[in-house]
């Protein structure tokens, strides 16, 4: 596969690059985005829940590649200047109903994350919605490189 001229930053490698290096690769339990999504629900979703610290046009925060005082990166974009696409489907799906501090003890990385956890506040169809509105926005070669990734995720690779 070509790499493309958007590598991983440094803070991808420092949080979800640990993650999905350290991922299980075995695990059947991995969540799968169902056949039917609907990107309309992921969108008002997503400014509902996620605008206001990813940017509304999934920008993320200034300086997302450096961490803060207190050692958590700021917001990343979901748009395809960020590393969002590096992940499979899985990872996304459980990094938002978990949250990046589950995620990281579940993994076993160390390392700090800002994100909470939406699986008391959304559904899994709803989480699904939201994922496959921001996988909407991707032009097409960021989506086939995002769906290799997942394809490796469900098959036990990274």
């Amino acid at each position: 596969m070509k790499t493309t001229a958007l590598l991983l930053s440094l803070g991808a490698a420092t949080a979800g690059g640990i993650l999905w290096l350290a991922w299980p690769r075995n695990d059947s339990t991995r969540p799968v985005q169902p056949l039917t999504v609907d990107t309309a629900q992921g969108q008002a979703l997503y400014q509902a829940n996620c605008a206001a610290c990813h940017g509304d046009g999934l920008q993320g925060a200034a300086d997302w590649r450096r961490p803060g005082p207190d050692g958590v990166f700021p917001p990343p974009p979901h748009d395809q200047t960020g590393h969002t696409w590096h992940h499979g489907d899985a990872l996304l799906f459980n990094y938002t109903k978990l949250g990046g501090q589950a995620m990281m003890a579940r993994s076993g990385g160390g390392g700090k994350s800002g994100m909470p956890g939406f699986g008391a506040t959304l559904s899994d169809a709803q989480i699904w919605d939201i994922l496959a509105y921001i996988k909407s926005t991707w032009p097409p070669r960021v989506r086939a490189v995002q769906a290799e990734r997942t394809k490796a995720e469900r098959a036990g690779g990274r």
